[in-house]
This record gives structure tokens, C-alpha cells and sequence, in this order.
């Protein structure tokens, strides 16, 4: 199967759906709203504080000249206050992806050095091999066809702010879980494993803001608002680069580091049509795989299937660890 490309879509046009889009945000946003407020004031708290703290950097410091209300703002919005319902949704699927990966036999077989450090040592190993985890899960995510199904909603996005960092598919999120089996298996608490996820959500939000700070001298030690703007670019040369969590070291060691000096990323998006509404970007990854109910009509051709599925997404996640780095992958050449 060949890896996905990265073209841009013609410019405004998002994907099937795209000419419904303003039909969708009122009515949907608004049953949102209810939730929250019913359910859970959290969501609509948190959404409220960051626009807060975020938006006048936007305002002061922008990247590029964009609206408030934005093309796409009301379905990133709609992502913001449904994440409760989203995260039950990928921890539910994501907890058994984590054990069915075996990523934690490793984890045991780390556990008695990682028993053995003091405080202070055992937490850096943790952050290193959580920081070296999610960059390989980051990059199969986009060098494999199956994953790219659900990573491409959140690349979706053809303006970048705080706010489009929110926009993630509940599946994509799931497909981290073996990382954080590993980390537990290994020993580390859930609680550290915990903290480690939320700082980087949070840290995540920040990389998308629109604000045009370039810290050069950080560039190479950690992670940047720029760093992370290219890692979404739809340019030639940016496609399939700076995958790291915290640290470019990453991306530096295994060739996929990119950080131009002379230019700075102006186009973002996926080269596939994505549907533009909340709904439709939720189911839009389901489309083409087979019902799951006719798997229990026919178990034995099911397994069958499954078998050689894995095998072949086996094959590519191989194929993407290998591949020489410093020559572009299917996925980003024209």
C-alpha cells in the first residue's frame, strides 16, 4: 500500500462538506454549549482561560494577519468542548491497543534499572523514553497509510492557531497508548506518566499559536512555536520533518529535522479532501473499512483478514523506521 502524499488542496476548499460548513458550527456548537454547562463546566473553563492568556500574543505578535473568526474556528471549538467525550472514547480503544502491542514487555524488562535509580535520574529516563516514544509513534502516524487516516484530521487545519491544536481525532490519540504502557510497565508511576501527557498537551497548544517568535537559540535544544509550524507546512522540503514531543534531538539523530533560515511556513493543510464540520471529521477515517458486525458473522475470515492487515501494517511501520531520512518518503514527494 503507498504512503498517503501531502498535496494542498485548491486554496479555500477544505474537502467534501466544505460547502455546508456554515450550516454545521451554530447548530452543533450549541448543543455543545448545553453539554458543558449541563455536564461538565471544565471544557468551556479551560477553552475560556486559554483564549485568555493566548489571544493578545496572537494579537501582538502575529504570524500571519488572520481574523479571530476564522474559517474553521467553530468546528476546532466544537473539538475543545467535546474532548471529555473524546478522551473516554481513545482511552477506551487505546487501552487495548496498549496491551495487544506488547510495547510493555520492554517495559518489564527496563523495570529493575529503572527501580534501581534515585528520584531525580528515574525521571529523566522517564521524560527521555516518553520523548523518544511518542516521536516514533508521531512519525508512523504519518508514514503509515492506517494511521494517517486519523492523524490527517488534525493537519487539517489551513490556518494555524492555539486553538486548531485542539482539533484531534479520539483514534489518533489512542495510537500513543503502547507508549505509555511502555512507561508504566518500566515502572514509572501514573502520575508522572500523567503529568508528562498534560504538559505536553499544553506545551501543543502553545506550538500552534499564531504569534511569529523564532527563538534561534533554542531551535536545537527544544521545541518551538516555528519548529512546530513547519511540522504542519504543506511545502516543499517541511512534509514528514520535526516530529519530536519536547526535544529536536530527535529529529536531529534520524534526519527529520527541518528548520530553514530563509523562509518561514505561509501554507498549511493535507493534500486529501478532509470535510470541513466536526461530525464529518469524526467519521471521515471510518470511510471504506468494513462493518465490525459482519466480522461476527464470519469470525474465521475476519481473523484472517485482521492477520494480514497487521502483518502488512507490520511491514510499513519496518519500512518507515528504515527509510533513509535525508531523501523524502512517498508520503512527501510530488
Amino acid at each position: 500500500m503507498p504512503f498517503p502524499t501531502a498535496s494542498a488542496p485548491p486554496p479555500g476548499r477544505v474537502g467534501p462538506g466544505a460547502g455546508r460548513a456554515r450550516r454545521w458550527p451554530r447548530p452543533l456548537l450549541g448543543a455543545a454549549l448545553v453539554g458543558v454547562v449541563v455536564v461538565n463546566h471544565a471544557p468551556l473553563a479551560l477553552l475560556v482561560g486559554l483564549f485568555v492568556l493566548v489571544v493578545p500574543f496572537e494579537k501582538l505578535f502575529p504570524r500571519h494577519p488572520q481574523r479571530l473568526r476564522r474559517p474553521g474556528l467553530g468546528t476546532d471549538i466544537a473539538y475543545a468542548l467535546a474532548q471529555p467525550a473524546l478522551r473516554v472514547a481513545g482511552l477506551v480503544v487505546g487501552v487495548g491497543l496498549a496491551a495487544a502491542s506488547l510495547a510493555w514487555l520492554p517495559g518489564l524488562v527496563l523495570r529493575p534499572l529503572v527501580e534501581a535509580l534515585p528520584t531525580l535520574p528515574r525521571m529523566l529516563l522517564g521524560f527521555v523514553v516518553f520523548d523518544a516514544t511518542i516521536y516514533w509513534g508521531h512519525r508512523w502516524s504519518h508514514e503509515v497509510p492506517f494511521l494517517w487516516r486519523f492523524h490527517a484530521i488534525h493537519h487539517s487545519s489551513r490556518q494555524m492557531d492555539w486553538v486548531s491544536g485542539v482539533r484531534n481525532h479520539p483514534l489518533d490519540g489512542a495510537f500513543l497508548a503502547p507508549a505509555f504502557a511502555l512507561l508504566l510497565a518500566a515502572g514509572f508511576s501514573l502520575r508522572f506518566t500523567g503529568v508528562l501527557a498534560v504538559v505536553q498537551i499544553a506545551t501543543g497548544l502553545f506550538l500552534h499559536a499564531n504569534v511569529r517568535w523564532r527563538w534561534r537559540p533554542l531551535q536545537r535544544i527544544v521545541i518551538t512555536p516555528e519548529f512546530h509550524h513547519w511540522h504542519h507546512a504543506d511545502e516543499v522540503g517541511s512534509r514528514n520533518t520535526n516530529y519530536a514531543a519536547f526535544l529536536p534531538l530527535w529529529d536531529l539523530i534520524f534526519g527529520t529535522y527541518f528548520m530553514p533560515a530563509d523562509r518561514r511556513p505561509a501554507v498549511y493543510g493535507v493534500g486529501e479532501d478532509v470535510p470541513a464540520t466536526f461530525l464529518g471529521q469524526l467519521g471521515h477515517p471510518l470511510r471504506g473499512l468494513r462493518n465490525p458486525v459482519r466480522a461476527l458473522r464470519h469470525p474465521v475470515k475476519a481473523a484472517r483478514l485482521l492477520v494480514a492487515n497487521l502483518r502488512v501494517g507490520v511491514e510499513q511501520i519496518v519500512r518507515s523506521t528504515r527509510r533513509d531520512t535525508h531523501t523524502p518518503s512517498p508520503m512527501g514527494s510530488r
